[in-house]
């Protein structure tokens, strides 16, 4: 065992809490600087018996996310000192009142934000979920807790290294489906990409590292393309005394990744692999009109896109964004995005509202006021008391990931809806009332119907009845959180009206046949028409779907009910779980030892030799599916209590089901070519296939059976090889 030198390990302790202190974006009194040591000298002593998983003293890391709370988001004291203690409450002896008693009620309350939760509320809930759902809670107080909880994970992603595999895919999947999207919306642009970045990083290992080993080599090339597209502008601005900084962002890792998967084109087809900028130098009062004059001078060299302008200076994004986005013609033939915005609108766009957020009561607060819109339509999704946590989750992150449009109502008032958005979702964005009672709507003045998708610059008016009550069908098209959110409650409060009606009718048949209406006996009776409740059996009762008429082989005895069938007890969730985890905690998939029912998930058909895992279902025993199945960041983030590790028995010689996509050239007797390969050359049989032609490129897909992935791919290969084929791909569905 090595001997750590505890010496060398304080100084380094100290050398990381001077970097903070030099990572401030702001000047701090000497009162401020004290607070923050006695913070630090707290947080040092609470946590010196701790070490991460990478050995360190776990100091580093609260000092770390402090770091980023100061540097990379432009936050202040109370959130440094926040960060600096945002562990101790729940991994320490520090309790919320002794926070509260040194540092004051406002880092209180953001530290018990941050707190996570420990155990699952109810077996059927997500405890990812539940702890999400308490920090957004928290932004009703305070929205730096948010900010802190996105730079606790940011630093949790740079050390994921040192984390077992299967924990590298959980936070991984759960920072793209949650934390990635969040970032996003709050505007904190440069985290955002690090997020995306770093979770595909541990997600799919070769593929991140594939592409960046291809963007390394084609850098030189880049370089010298954008020195001599950028020059001429540079000069003509130089010229006429603009003062400006020029910027060449390389896309993401992970922006590459998501447009080949997308779009099924190989790195070398990517032409948009940058964008440049202009930042330019201007007074408050004149920032429209510089950028627009920057525009005209690039458009005076190089010929725009008039498709691909975007005009988000006039009109800036939800998350506070604002730039001018042109995309131009350069003279090799490749279109360039050219972006132009002043200093403070850079600012804001790589440290969202956060660059602008005023903690002390000076100054103005101009710059909250988007911010402050969006956390009012959280708090609103909040109010619910008891939202199912995965199903609030999900419609939660349709509004983070969605992008904007602006609509304007008959007064010509501005309102902005993610892009997407009926008749509807405006009708309940302007008051639940007007939702819920909503039959129609005009458009431009125009009839249409509910589920009409809204366009930038609408005009809408909407039509309502007194008669109109919400419908379960709604559901299907609304697209915002709010409509959801209010549509739910309004059926559910139908759906209760109509379960105390059914209620009355129990209550009778129960008088009838002398039964007392307990407990005891509602639940003889639900288990006998298979009601998961009393709330659901009065509602089927009401609806009429249960006749209380059908009633047999009951006795009665001193007003209670038994049956003389006795139903088999459904296992509990948490029963599945433990049964399926066993001993060893890894699923032998194909292991005639195993005593539990899985079957192959039909959303992603795993094969043999593919990594994958195993989720537990309620009814339907486990599903396998692959790493890389299209559900699997959403099971891997929200249910990740369900998730069973699972490894294929080597010497199972089974068939599995794979689909297959290529593209080629036309030409004849391509056809026959490619199934003498497939069948004759392979022996591989084929379960369906297909093919389409257009203007001399043809298309196929071909389902077919395959041992593993080694065979898989061999069909792949020596599918590429025939001529005329230019692209093959597997095919998940």
């Amino acid at each position: 065992m090595a001997v750590i030198d505890l010496e060398k390990e304080r100084k380094e302790i100290l050398n990381a809490y001077k970097g903070l202190l030099r990572s401030f974006k702001t000047p701090r009194t000497a009162e401020e600087n004290k607070i923050i040591r006695k913070a630090f000298n707290l947080a040092v002593e609470a946590h010196k018996n701790m070490r991460r998983k990478s050995g360190e003293p776990y100091i580093f890391h609260p000092i770390a996310v402090a770091r980023i709370c100061a540097e990379e988001i432009g936050l202040g004291t109370t959130s440094v000192i926040a960060a600096l203690m945002h562990d101790t409450v729940e991994d320490t002896d520090i309790t919320l009142e002794d926070v509260e008693g040194m540092f004051g009620k406002k880092v209180a309350r953001i530290i018990d934000g941050l707190t996570k939760i420990s155990g699952v509320v109810d077996q059927n809930i997500s405890m990812q979920a539940e702890n999400f759902r308490k920090v957004l809670l928290t932004l009703s107080d305070d929205v730096r807790v948010i900010l802190i909880k996105l730079a606790d994970r940011l630093h949790n992603m740079r050390t994921l290294g040192s984390m077992s595999k299967e924990k590298q895919l959980k936070i991984a999947s759960e920072t793209e489906y949650l934390y990635a999207p969040l970032a996003h919306r709050l505007g904190l642009n440069a985290i955002k990409t690090e997020l995306e970045d770093l979770a595909l990083k541990y997600r799919f290992p070769e593929e991140y590292a594939t592409i960046e080993s291809l963007l390394k080599k084609t850098q030189a090339v880049r370089n010298r393309f954008i020195s001599s597209f950028s020059n001429p502008i540079k000069r003509a601005l130089d010229k006429e005394g603009i003062k400006y900084e020029f910027k060449a962002r390389t896309k993401s890792v992970f922006s590459i990744w998501k447009k080949i998967h997308k779009k099924s084109i190989p790195f070398e087809e990517i032409y948009d692999l940058f964008a440049l900028r202009f930042i330019i130098e201007s007074e408050a009062d004149k920032e429209k009109t510089d950028c627009w004059h920057v525009y005209s001078i690039v458009t005076d060299f190089y010929q725009p896109s008039p498709d691909r302008l975007r005009d988000w200076i006039s009109m800036p994004k939800a998350n506070g964004y604002e730039s001018l986005h042109t995309t131009v013609m350069s003279p090799t033939g490749k279109w360039v995005e050219v972006q132009i915005r002043t200093k403070r609108m850079d600012e804001i766009a790589e440290r969202g509202y956060a660059a602008h957020w005023v903690y002390k009561d000076a100054g103005s607060k101009d710059s909250e006021v988007g911010l402050e819109s969006w956390l009012t339509k959280i708090r609103e999704l909040l109010e619910n008391p008891t939202p199912d946590a995965i199903e609030f989750l999900d419609d939660f992150k349709l509004n983070l990931f969605s992008e904007e449009i602006f609509v304007f109502t008959p007064k010509g008032d501005l309102k902005n809806l993610p892009a997407g958005s009926t008749a509807l979702d405006f009708a309940f964005d302007i008051h639940s009332q007007i939702g819920q009672k909503c039959i129609g709507a005009k458009i431009n003045n125009k009839l249409v119907p509910l589920s009409h998708t809204l366009k930038s610059g609408d005009q809408i008016e909407i039509i309502t009845s007194s008669k109109q009550t919400p419908k379960e069908d709604w559901l299907k098209f609304v697209v915002t959180a709010r409509a959801k959110a209010k549509i739910k409650d309004a059926l559910k409060e139908e759906k209760k009206q109509i379960a105390n009606e059914g209620k009355i009718v129990v209550e009778k048949k129960f008088k009838d046949l002398q039964i007392v209406f307990n407990d005891k006996n509602l639940r003889q009776i639900e288990e006998y028409f298979k009601a998961p409740n009393s709330h659901e059996l009065f509602y089927q009762v009401a609806k009429k779907q249960i006749d209380l008429h059908n009633l047999k082989e009951y006795e009665i005895r001193n007003g209670e009910i038994s049956f003389k069938h006795i139903e088999i007890k459904q296992p509990t969730l948490e029963e599945i779980v433990v049964t399926a985890r066993g001993k060893n905690d890894t699923l032998i998939i194909g292991d005639d030892m195993t005593k539990l029912d899985y079957k192959l998930a039909p959303c992603c058909h795993p094969i043999s030799g593919d990594d994958v895992f195993g989720f537990i279902t309620i009814n339907e025993g486990i599903k396998i599916h692959r790493v890389n199945c299209p559900n699997a960041v959403q099971l891997m983030s929200s249910y990740g209590y369900r998730i069973v590790k699972a490894r294929w028995k080597s010497q199972q010689m089974l068939e599995f089901m794979a689909g297959v996509k290529f593209r080629g050239i036309d030409q004849v007797g391509l056809v026959n070519t490619i199934t003498n390969v497939i069948s004759k050359q392979l022996n591989i049989n084929m379960r369906s296939i297909s093919f389409e032609t257009n203007d001399g490129i043809f298309e196929g897909t071909i389902f077919l059976f395959v041992h593993d992935t080694t065979h898989l791919d061999k069909l792949i290969k020596a599918l590429k090889e025939v001529n005329g084929v230019t692209n093959v791909e597997r095919i998940d569905s």
